[in-house]
């Protein structure tokens, strides 16, 4: 079957309206149909009580089971804080040239860092934060480049002086891997 598409699972409450700013952009940048499903998941067994925190490497893996046919890339969106063992949290994470990924608003939230609530930053942050993890998915590696989407980023600072853009080599690579994988 043709898998044209990426698939966001949300899991737990996300705004319809915010999911489908989302999915716009994804579908532009990326130039496929984005599809928008609800997802159920009992989430005590990826929590480690002695982090306080959810086990990324175990969402990832669940997450990734849920690929199907129909989806050339799937990422799985979350509300909570998610470490894996040896970084104390993450925004998120992708198989490298896999199928999925996962994202958590979680610490992308200026709440969590004494600052006044700002949606529009928490939008864009969020946004960057799916591409930066769908680039991962379609096989591009850290980049660079300071203003690249694909540039690391350990706080959300990082992500702020980052744009929501591939840089040239990267958009290079990443049609590459787009039209040849």
């Amino acid at each position: 079957m043709n898998r044209q598409n990426i698939t966001l699972i949300y899991f737990g409450y996300f705004e319809k309206s915010f999911l489908e700013k989302l999915a716009g952009s994804l579908k532009q940048l990326f130039v496929l149909d984005v599809i928008i499903i609800e997802g159920r998941i009992d989430l005590t067994q990826f929590y480690d009580p002695g982090r306080r925190q959810y086990d990324g490497n175990k969402l990832l893996k669940h997450v990734d089971s849920l690929t199907s046919e129909k989806s050339l890339k799937i990422l799985g969106l979350f509300s909570i804080d998610v470490f894996i063992p040896i970084l104390t949290y993450i925004f998120g994470q992708a198989y490298l040239n896999g199928h999925s990924g996962i994202v958590s608003l979680y610490r992308l939230k200026n709440e969590m860092y004494g600052m006044k609530q700002d949606n529009n930053l928490l939008v864009d942050r969020f946004r960057k934060t799916c591409i930066h993890e769908l680039g991962h998915a379609f096989g591009l590696i850290h980049c660079h480049n300071p203003t690249c989407v694909m540039r690391s980023s350990t706080y959300v600072e990082d992500i702020d002086q980052k744009n929501q853009f591939f840089c040239p080599k990267c958009r290079t690579d990443l049609g590459l891997n787009l039209y040849n994988g």
